[in-house]
């Protein structure tokens, strides 16, 4: 039961974070290239990010970490 919660909290999270990428008109590649993150992964929901790189992609979308986690 722990491993599929954690599966669709990673999917809830890659959703986000596609969102936040297409709201802001960004391709994975630009956002690469602006923060050295491979996103594609992230997005699809294929692995477990650290907090800081969850925090760094919220800097990048200029929204707080708490804002992000918000819903």
């Amino acid at each position: 039961m722990g491993q599929r919660k954690d599966k669709l909290l990673l999917k809830k999270i890659a959703a986000k974070i596609r969102a936040l990428r297409l709201e802001a008109g960004i391709t994975q590649e630009q956002f690469y290239n602006d923060t050295n993150i491979h996103i594609g992964r992230v997005e699809r929901g294929q692995i477990n990010i650290t907090i800081v790189t969850l925090n760094h992609i919220c800097l990048y979308f200029d929204i707080t970490l708490h804002d992000f986690l918000k819903d």
